[in-house]
């Protein structure tokens, strides 16, 4: 045996070897990095590695044959360790291996670097990331109105949304939803600036003016890379020529995109237009969408009322019936408590079945449903049914996306959860309760710093969300940092969140009597809708009794927290407490084992 690997080493079969298998490893190195630029399928990189595999046994086979020399490869012959030729050969061989060997090592450590920056990029970083790649993007700016007509704003929206909702169905081409977009109405950046932040390659922008009968609309599609303007038009036509008006500025986007529509998969056409083509209708439609989007308790009463003289002027508005339903369910689930947020259940329930009824492949109807299984009946497997439905019927819908995260986060399975939050991110990268869920969901998993990055990024989204500050209070709490709890607590504006991260701030805190009061406080003024995070309190206090009752309470109420309870780094301290398990059965959760085990 020694006389073998004497001999395979005389004849540079192992430096051959060790040649061709680094140069192989460098090859590969470079087929990893650099092919997925110029979109080259993954199945050429399978196999360079199967060439450079069956290329090794006939490259040693050749090396016993022959050898490397100053004049090209000779036949091998026998010589002696003082062979000063055959020595230097050796040696640049030595030496070349090296030289590749650092070369593979330096693209590997570049590759790593790479995906270390990305892992670490902030969201506005990552979408421009997104604009370089070969797939066409697009956001659409809101349309602006005239400063004569600020009440036409609403009718701005709304045109801006259906050309959102239409691009949306194209094969090919990510549109950003509208809360990334609408972040940059009568925005002063460029198109370029605009371009980078939401991460797409292309922008559409325009302004809109009704007068009586009739209705202008200017638009144009720019390259965010350099705003060159690829398409723009300007049309004039009778108000009753809106929908064809607005078919028509979608095709021509689609147009210059090169983009198809596409409905297979189960896919249908989405649209926020009465069938009925009634256009009272439609306006009022309209306008409940800009005020259920404020998300404030007086707004939601009226987007209310505008859905209902909506559904007057067409019973058949499935639409209306859809947008009616999400707006009972966040008054009840947000402003109301006992009877009154029963009654509001209750004709949120009606509303979302009558929209299915209507139109059983509406995607909204679905989501719409699902969310009041999901907080009325606790029926998870059905809410998450509704929100896969949906998914089918719109394969691009952020609010299925996120209503489908937010169920995985609801069954205890956080990292699903995060999986489809970057989904949504995708398409809407300026969604600040896609980061608030996403941190309550890395809390759940112990990875504290990257949840308060998550919970920083709402904020910076969402300054005046109340609730992302009791997020940040919970990681402060967790952390023991009692002061830094309370500071983040006090910047939440006044009201139920505020007084709730209060509560939980002072519970860490060396004042009892100020603790004592803080959840006296929370009690007396929101114990109708605030049940589940007074369960909290109790829980941070280490009351079991008490957080029992509360979480009963809490179910009684159809409280919305308790989607968050297998999240909850307070709650989940008494998994082990047969109380929880009662409950989890309760509100047809599951029990995760692993909460048991600890």
């Amino acid at each position: 045996m020694k006389g073998v690997f004497a001999e395979l080493k005389r004849r540079n079969v192992l430096r051959a070897a060790a040649l061709y298998a680094a140069a192989a490893w460098l090859l590969v190195q470079i087929a990893t990095q650099v092919f997925p630029f110029f979109d080259i399928p993954n199945w050429t990189v399978r196999w360079v590695v199967i060439a450079a595999l069956v290329g090794l046994p006939f490259v040693s086979v050749f090396s016993w044959f022959y050898e490397l020399t100053p004049e090209g490869f000779k036949r091998e012959v026998a010589s002696d360790a003082t062979n000063v030729p055959a020595r230097r050969s050796s040696r640049r061989t030595d030496r070349l291996i090296i030289a590749i060997l650092g070369l593979a090592v330096v693209l590997l450590l570049a590759g790593q670097i790479i995906e270390i920056r990305d892992a670490h990029t902030e969201p506005g970083d990552s979408a421009a990331a997104q604009s370089s790649s070969a797939a066409p993007s697009i956001a659409v700016i809101p349309l602006s109105v005239d400063a004569a007509t600020p009440d036409q704003q609403y009718f701005s929206d709304g045109l801006t949304e259906d050309l959102i909702t239409t691009l949306s169905q194209f094969e090919g081409l990510r549109v950003i939803s509208r809360t990334s977009s609408f972040r940059f109405r009568e925005s002063k950046d460029d198109m370029q600036t605009i371009g980078r932040a939401l991460g797409v390659t292309h922008l559409l922008e325009g302004n809109v003016r009704r007068e009586g009968d009739e209705v202008r609309i200017s638009a144009a599609l720019v390259k965010a890379d350099d705003g060159t303007t690829l398409w723009s038009e300007r049309y004039d036509r009778p108000y009753k020529d809106l929908f064809k008006l607005q078919d028509e500025i979608a095709g021509a986007v689609a147009g210059a995109l090169q983009a198809k529509l596409f409905f297979g998969s189960g896919a249908v056409p989405q649209s926020d237009r009465p069938p009925s083509g009634n256009l009272d209708a439609y306006q009022n439609m309209l306008q409940a969408k800009f005020y259920r989007m404020r998300g404030n308790e007086e707004d939601m009463r009226k987007a209310i009322e505008f859905y209902n003289t909506a559904v007057r002027f067409d019973p058949r508005y499935a639409r209306a019936h859809a947008g009616l339903a999400f707006a009972w369910t966040t008054l009840a689930g947000n402003f109301l408590s006992g009877e009154a947020a029963q009654l509001a259940y209750t004709a949120g329930r009606d509303a979302a079945a009558t929209a299915l009824t209507l139109d059983p492949n509406m995607s909204a109807a679905h989501v719409a449903q699902g969310r009041l299984l999901e907080i009325t009946d606790f029926d998870r497997a059905g809410a998450e049914a509704e929100y896969r439905r949906a998914l089918q019927l719109a394969p691009n819908d952020a609010e299925a996306h996120y209503a489908l995260a937010g169920m995985f986060a609801t069954l205890g399975q956080p990292k699903a959860a995060i999986d489809e939050l970057q989904r949504v991110i995708a398409v809407d990268p300026f969604r600040g309760s896609a980061y608030d869920r996403q941190s309550r969901c890395l809390i759940a998993l112990n990875r504290l710093d990257e949840a308060e990055t998550a919970s920083l990024k709402a904020i910076e989204m969402q300054p005046t969300n109340g609730y992302f500050r009791v997020q940040l209070t919970m990681i402060e709490v967790l952390r023991g940092d009692a002061q830094a709890a309370l500071t983040v607590a006090q910047q939440a504006p006044e009201g139920t969140w505020r007084d709730t991260a209060t509560a939980f701030a002072r519970q860490i805190g060396s004042d009892r009597a100020a603790a004592d009061a803080a959840l006296q406080s929370l009690i007396e003024k929101r114990e109708g809708n605030a049940a589940f995070q007074i369960a909290e309190v109790f829980a941070l206090r280490k009351e079991p009794d008490r957080v029992f009752e509360w979480l009963e309470r809490a179910r009684a109420n159809r409280d919305p927290g308790i989607t968050v309870l297998l999240s909850d780094p307070f709650l989940r301290a008494y998994a082990n407490d047969p109380r929880f398990a009662a409950f989890c059965a309760k509100v047809s959760l599951p029990l995760p084992e692993a909460l048991v085990r600890k």
